[in-house]
This record gives structure tokens, sequence and C-alpha cells, in this order.
């Protein structure tokens, strides 16, 4: 068994920003903006957007966080929205979800200029992405197809089976799995809360992308031998002997399914800190379409 080290290429990643950063500070340009708009105070979002602020610093970005409170009108929301499509200083920006639930998301999303979309889920950019264009790759999917690229992890002709149909997630991983070109050209199957006999799909995977978020759903006796697992899952699971009161858990049993891959992401420190980089590379493409 291989371990995938997500935190270790994300901070490869950083680095590789950090040069292209400085690059355009002694050209004499402004170093890329990123903003964050953050409603309510929910407390994943409020940790995954300070890793966000403290990313961009770590990089030379500058970045802006725009807090409001959760009971905002959704028109205020728009108006928000609007005013960062409108500001050239941000180059791009993304309005942390889940969203309280007298707002429409869909609506939102709509709202955000496709150019400055970082997070990829504007449906101009989904559909870019469906058909092979360059667009804004939602940051996880982004993040899994770094992962395999850089640990040379063959795709092409490969089984793809991914647990979970979200649109943030196992829509776009289960495109660009299937896409032609770099870790693509795989054969993909997509299982979910309604498909039958769901291990019976799980069992004929050579490469398994779990995002279910059910804490050790995936077991050893569930996969076949020599499996490439990611395991996207983050669940918070009480744990009074530790210090936070809970420890993190991804949707597959680690210390069982490790016996039996051939490579897998831990969790934490696998595919989470590689979302925040690819949303950082997607904000150095925001810069450069702003610059032309």
């Amino acid at each position: 068994m291989k371990l995938i080290d997500g935190k270790k290429i994300a901070n490869i990643i950083k680095d590789e920003i950090k040069v292209k950063v400085t690059q355009i500070v002694e050209s004499g340009d402004k170093p890329p903006h990123l903003a964050a708009v953050l409603v309510g105070n929910d407390g994943a979002s409020l940790t995954y957007v300070g890793s966000k602020v403290r990313s961009c610093k770590q990089v030379g970005f500058d970045s802006t966080l725009i807090k409001l409170p959760e009971n905002i009108t959704e028109e205020k929301l728009l108006n928000e929205v609007e005013k960062l499509n409108n500001n050239d200083d941000i180059d791009g920006f993304i309005v942390q979800l889940p969203l309280p639930k007298h707002i429409d998301e869909n609506k939102i999303t709509l709202s955000i200029n496709p150019n400055k979309d970082v997070d990829g889920f504007h449906p101009t950019n989904f559909g870019k992405m469906a058909l092979n264009m360059k667009s804004f790759i939602p940051a996880t999917p982004f993040g899994i197809i770094e992962l395999l690229d850089r640990y040379n992890i063959k795709t092409s002709g490969k089984h793809t089976v991914v647990i979970g149909r979200s649109s943030i997630v196992g829509r776009p991983i289960s495109i660009l799995m299937n896409s032609k070109g770099k870790s693509g050209d795989s054969t993909v199957t997509v299982v979910h809360s309604r498909t039958k006999n769901v291990q019976d799909y799980i069992k004929k995977a050579d490469i398994l992308i779990s995002a279910l978020g059910v804490p050790n759903f995936v077991k050893k006796e569930m996969v076949k031998d020599g499996v490439v697992i990611i395991d996207v899952g983050i669940t918070r699971v009480v744990d009074k002997s530790s210090e936070r009161g809970y420890k993190i858990k991804g949707d597959v049993d680690f210390e069982s399914v490790k016996n039996v891959a051939s490579y897998i992401t831990p969790v934490p420190g696998g595919v989470g800190p590689m979302t925040i980089a690819c949303l950082l590379k997607n904000t150095v493409e925001c810069f450069k379409r702003s610059q032309i």
C-alpha cells in the first residue's frame, strides 16, 4: 500500500503558486485577490474559510473575508455578489456553502460572474467542463485529478466507481474521470442511495472514489485487492478521548482497507488539503483572465 499524501502535494502546489505570484508582483502587477463570502456562523464553514484565508497569505494573495449575518435576506446577498462581480480589484470569489435555508443556493450560484467563479459551480463552467473545454473545475474534483496525476496512477481503461452523485463532488468527478485526456479515459459507474446491491459495483472498482459522508462505510471485504482508494468523506465523529471532543473520519475504514489497497488517501490529510490548493490554482487562472 502506498499512501497518497494530499498535504504534501498541496504544499508543493502552493509553492508553485507562490513562485507565480512573486513573478506577477515583480512584473509590476498586483497579486491575485480572492474574496470569500460567509453567511452565518456555521462551525465547519468558519474553519474552512479560515483555512482559505491563511492559504492566501501563504502564497502571497490578497484576500477579503465578507461576513454576513445568518438572517440576511436573499436580495441583500445578491447585492453583495453583484458588488464583487463588478469589483475589478477582486479576481475571484466564493460564496461559502451551505447557505441558510431561506436562501436559494442555485439563485446565488447563477448570480456569480462565471469568470470569477473559482468554485466552478456556475452552469457555464460546469457545462464547459462536461464538454472537455477549458473551465474552472470544482476544487475537490480538481484536487482528486491532481493527486492521480502527480502519483502517476493509471486511469485509462480502468473501471472507476464513484460513491455519491452531488453536484460538488460526485457528478463532476465522474465526468472528469470519463473525459478524454490526462487522468481520464476511465469507464465510470456512479452509485448512490437508490442503487441496489451497491457492494457488487464497489467490488469491481479498480479506482474507488467515495464522497458519501458516512464514516467507515467501505470495509475491506467490499473492495478487491489492488484497488486505488480516494476517500473524500469528512465526518466529525464524537470522541470524548480527543481534546476537541471529536475525530475526523472518512468514508473508508482505513485500518482494514489499507491492507488490500494499492494506493489510499488518509482522512484527514488526503483530499481535504487539495481542495484549498486547487481553489488557489483557480484564482490564479481568474487573475490571468482579468489581464486579457
